[in-house]
């Protein structure tokens, strides 16, 4: 295999930081969903891993956005979050924990 050029190397190197950024990992996030959706995600021919269905993926995918995180601002009362504050150090765990655990117990009981 012939050595790359510096510059190859560099444009190499600029394809990889912006597939790092928020715009690149949303463009490879669109281009896997549109081929999960149309069913043609394939494996790549020197690839061990066989082909997998696409129910599958899609299970893997849900599975993956519910342990994922994404940092929010929400206003709340002052009381509301001192009486969070109070069972968190009943608790000894921190105030946010409490907070993520109401919602996601309301968010249940509604649906």
């Amino acid at each position: 295999m012939p050595r790359k050029s510096k510059a190859e190397l560099e444009s190499v190197g600029a394809e990889a930081a912006w597939y790092a950024t928020p715009e690149g990992r949303r463009q490879t996030q669109r281009e896997f969903e549109r081929a999960l959706k149309e069913g043609t995600l394939l494996r790549s021919p020197g690839s061990p891993v066989p082909q997998t269905d696409a129910k599958v993926l899609a299970e893997l995918l849900e599975r993956a956005k519910a342990k994922a995180t994404k940092a929010i601002s929400i206003r709340l009362p002052i009381a509301d979050l001192e009486r969070a504050q109070r069972i968190a150090a009943k608790e000894g765990i921190g105030y946010q924990t409490v907070l993520k655990r109401a919602i996601r117990t309301g968010l249940k009981k509604v649906s």
